[in-house]
């Protein structure tokens, strides 16, 4: 793989089918796990509902906190 193709790969958008099968959730789990805020908050874009691939696997490296405790820790970042 090129470095741009490395680029592009880790800055992709996740839909919900995809990001069930990152985590080995169903589609509608992911959307469960979204509205209880226990997950990282998605991206909207006009109707669709996406998620950073790179958020993701950040979110996960940190152990996977809830939406609050995890843009606490972002904001503590910037």
């Amino acid at each position: 793989m090129s470095d741009a193709q490395v680029a592009v790969s880790a800055n992709q958008l996740l839909n919900a089918k995809a990001l069930g099968r990152v985590l080995a959730l169903s589609k509608r789990q992911i959307f469960r796990l979204n509205s209880c805020g226990k997950i990282p908050a998605p991206i909207r874009i006009g109707g669709a509902v996406r998620w950073s691939n790179q958020e993701i696997a950040n979110w996960l490296a940190a152990g996977a906190p809830d939406r609050r405790t995890w843009e606490a820790r972002k904001a503590v970042r910037r």
